[in-house]
């Protein structure tokens, strides 16, 4: 399966500079390309788009307005946001409006290539370098809406769930029903997402963001 994406940015150098690098994903083809808003919905509505990398500062239509009129358009296409912007209220706005990633520009090509195939399965993504950053400013708020393990999947947050159980792979693999490969794939995603070092610090920042409570309340309430 190929990702067509959509490169938008008003900058020809950065379109170029995404194109290059992404020029080495066999999976990913960059598809259309848009230097302002108004074209970004215009090819929203003609044309199959599975991502969009989207810089913020469009002109026409800004980003975040281009993010919430085209998941109206196509709930079905993921948005990352790719920008110079490292606020966490922008980011909190972007997220709000049904962006699916957030990733710096400054960061390397496997780590946007990774958010790519990441949303495209239906996963969020946020950039490596701004996990810390949300993790503390969600601690200094208090706020309990609002928790570091929701940039996880339902399936990535039920492993964490069993790591700080103290289980190894094999063991949340007959939990789960999974083989203990896919598990260990579930887990680097999960290190590399919440930034962990290993199966110890990921158990403490499972256990200091409640995850049993965590997925209790999201997940099994609606079941």
């Amino acid at each position: 399966m190929i990702i067509k994406v959509l490169i938008a940015d008003d900058h020809d150098l950065i379109r170029a500079g995404l194109r290059s690098i992404i020029s080495f994903e066999e999976d990913i083809n960059i598809a259309y390309e848009a230097e302002n808003g108004e074209k970004v919905l215009e090819l929203i509505r003609l044309h199959e788009i599975d991502v969009i990398l989207l810089d913020l500062n469009m002109p026409l239509i800004n980003g975040m307005k281009v993010i919430e009129m085209a998941k109206k358009y196509n709930n079905k296409v993921k948005i990352i946001v790719i920008t110079v912007e490292n606020d966490i209220r922008i980011i909190h706005e972007a997220i709000n409006v049904g962006a699916d990633g957030y990733v710096l520009k400054e960061s390397a090509g496997t780590e946007i290539a990774n958010a790519i195939r990441s949303v495209y399965k239906g996963d969020k993504y946020i950039d490596k370098s701004l996990v810390a950053s949300i993790f503390t400013d969600l601690q200094s708020k208090n706020d309990k809406t609002l928790n570091l393990l929701d940039i996880l999947s339902k399936r990535e947050v039920e492993v964490l769930l069993n790591i700080s159980k103290g289980l190894s792979n094999k063991e949340i693999g007959e939990e789960l029903f999974l083989s203990e490969k896919t598990v260990k794939n579930y887990t680097t995603n999960i290190f590399s997402k919440l930034v962990a070092r290993n199966r110890v610090h990921a158990s403490k920042i499972a256990l200091d963001n409640h995850i049993e409570d965590y997925y209790n309340r999201k997940y099994c309430s609606k079941e």
